[in-house]
């Protein structure tokens, strides 16, 4: 992908917006989303010496909730990968363990700037939105679940309709939505993630860092 316009690397802060969402099938929205993460990317990591992790939250026991996991599974798939991952359909990270993660993460990759994924539910005419924005997310909070926050940068994927049975609703959500939207939020991270390393080591190779 080439650099767009959009990046300088730096701009201030506030040129972010706090908080950016697209419907899954927008055809514009893999590359919006991947332009603002690589742009948070950038004002959290502007050195680029801090590992990247990505927290996919969910089980796979639940179809609304497998989209952490499904995420975790399409990143792994693509190309060179230069983040770690935890959270896939193999090996899932949900309430029982993210503790124990989490504090997994933090002896092996010191200091790291985390993405977090979850599924969450929402109104009606919002269902199918991806959401990115930074600071963390509480995974759990929409099934009162009182779960540790995880993330400096988040995504979360409206899969259904929230405020009555959410366990219900979450075990009868229709799996081709989460799919698309899984695959859809991984296409992003892994761009946005490719062009704040693309962007460094042009730089590196122009003397600029």
């Amino acid at each position: 992908m080439a650099l767009l316009p959009f990046f300088t690397f730096n701009q201030p802060e506030a040129a972010l917006p706090p908080k950016i969402k697209y419907y899954y099938q927008d055809p514009l929205a893999v590359e919006k989303l991947s332009q603002t993460l690589a742009g948070h990317l950038q004002e959290l990591n502007p050195q680029g010496k801090q590992p990247i992790v990505v927290v996919c939250i969910g089980t796979d026991r639940s179809t609304g909730d497998c989209l952490g996991p499904l995420v975790g599974t399409n990143l792994l798939h693509m190309p060179s990968l230069p983040i770690a991952v935890y959270g896939t359909l193999d090996e899932p990270v949900h309430a029982s363990n993210l503790t124990e993660k989490l504090a997994y993460i933090k002896t092996h990759h010191p200091d790291p700037i985390i993405i977090a994924v979850d599924a969450c539910l929402g109104q009606a005419e919002n269902v199918g939105v991806i959401t990115l924005a930074p600071g963390a997310l509480r995974p759990g909070a929409g099934v009162n679940k009182n779960l540790p926050a995880v993330g400096d940068i988040h995504f979360t994927g409206i899969v259904n309709v929230g405020g009555y049975m959410e366990y219900f609703v979450l075990q009868n959500t229709r799996l081709s939505i989460v799919m698309r939207m899984a695959q859809q939020i991984a296409s992003a991270i892994y761009q946005g993630v490719c062009i704040v390393y693309k962007h460094r080591s042009i730089a590196v190779a122009q003397g600029l860092q």
